[in-house]
């Protein structure tokens, strides 16, 4: 009788331990990707938060270098990284895929990179003044010249009367 009790008992001990060997696979796969901005420059910063990922992990996508995921403390089960946005980077869609505890999951289109701005320079892609800004410019000062010679004449001949 006492080998039936105990038979018993490890039985019982085996099916817990295998109804909860699931639940403790499912806590180190990351389950949800959410990368924001969703739309971002070349050179901006992208912020990435997983679920899932409790130990944390890294990051990898064709935009970027492999980055670091961080838990997040006071968020169950949650990672968040941040990572800069390549200089060189071709516009269009990118993948992300984390690494948690071993297990990836790829997250396809989670951003979008867009061409970056050339600033300083009002948006324009020369350099320099073209020959027609240069034209135009001497056009008016040369107008401002006349024009102040001929205010300055007119002024000088009404104090003569």
């Amino acid at each position: 009788m006492r080998r039936t009790r105990a038979l018993a008992a490890s039985g019982a001990a085996i099916a817990a331990l295998g109804l909860a060997a699931p639940a403790a696979v499912a806590w180190d796969t990351p389950s949800n990707i959410v990368a924001l901005p969703s739309v971002i420059a070349r050179g901006g910063q992208l912020t990435v938060t997983v679920d899932g990922c409790r130990n944390g992990g890294t990051m990898t996508s064709g935009a970027f270098p492999t980055s670091r995921l961080t838990p997040i403390h006071g968020a169950n089960e949650t990672a968040k990284g941040t990572a800069t946005i390549n200089s060189n980077a071709r516009p269009g869609p990118y993948d992300i895929t984390v690494n948690c505890g071993g297990r990836t999951l790829t997250r396809p289109a989670a951003f979008t990179v867009i061409g970056g701005v050339r600033g300083g320079i009002g948006g324009s892609s020369t350099s320099g003044a073209t020959p027609t800004d240069m034209a135009i410019g001497g056009g008016l000062v040369a107008a401002a010249v006349i024009g102040g010679g001929v205010f300055w004449m007119r002024r000088r001949a009404e104090r003569r009367v």
